[in-house]
């Protein structure tokens, strides 16, 4: 196996994202993309990261691999990466090591242990959504982190006119509404206004996916988990589904 990247953003950016909810991961590689999928370790948030063949210069997988890295430590080694460096990825079967080269003005060579886990795969749940949100990445950025001030928790309203976004503390509120326009928000629902809750500091890391892309699509309905999609079309994807925040009376 030998991966060799051009623009190491492409991996070091999402690694970066996802290393904010989960510790240790499993890289699957087939003939076809580089996936994760991971569950955080208070089962709150499962990420699900997909990186493309037709992102890489070089892309030679003859047979599938499962490789589980420390995601710290891996984030360490990318984080060194140039935007002119290239990164190459290959499999030390002999050493039982993932060997990362930077290949730039000098050579860097980093040699990651590969960790022997009995971590039940994850299976990505089924789940159907009655609403469906495109919108701007960084406007949801900034309501997230309006509501960040106010409170713990966000609820999120949709109807067929807008989407808002409600914090309440224990003496102040506040709330930002995004209307149903091409410039603003796509919001496809079925049925009447739907609202649920997510905790605010999930969200905040959830939200570095702006990083990736220029929009967010947002699904969820009452009492259900919340799914935010960054798609960087025909490269890759970085999906999060979140538990809801749910109230006991």
């Amino acid at each position: 196996m030998k991966l060799a990247l051009a623009e190491p953003r492409y991996l070091k950016d999402p690694i970066a994202i996802i290393s904010e909810l989960v510790n240790e991961v499993r890289l699957k590689i087939d003939k076809d993309k580089i996936e994760i999928i991971a569950m955080d370790p208070a089962n709150v948030a499962m990420v699900i990261f997909r990186l493309l063949n037709t992102v890489f210069l070089d892309y030679d997988v003859k047979n599938k691999q499962e490789i589980a890295v420390n995601l710290e430590h891996l984030k360490n080694v990318l984080k060194r990466a140039k935007p002119s460096d290239t990164l190459i990825v290959e499999l030390d079967e002999a050493r039982n090591k993932l060997r990362i080269q930077l290949k730039g003005e000098s050579t860097r060579t980093f040699n990651l242990a590969i960790l022997d886990t009995e971590e039940r795969e994850q299976q990505i749940p089924n789940l159907k959504f009655p609403v469906k949100v495109e919108m701007n990445s960084m406007m949801f950025d900034e309501a997230i982190e309006d509501m960040d001030i106010i409170a713990e928790s966000v609820n999120l309203i949709a109807d067929q006119k807008k989407l808002t976004i409600h914090a309440e503390g224990t003496v102040s509120d506040a709330r930002v509404e995004i209307n149903h326009k091409e410039d603003e928000a796509n919001i496809d629902l079925q049925g009447s206004e739907i609202k649920s809750k997510y905790s605010i500091e999930y969200l905040k890391k959830i939200i570095k996916g702006s990083k990736l892309a220029d929009k967010v699509i947002l699904q969820f309905s009452k009492d259900y988990p919340l799914k935010v999609d960054y798609v960087v079309r025909d490269k890759l994807s970085l999906s999060t589904i979140l538990a809801p925040r749910v109230d006991s009376d």
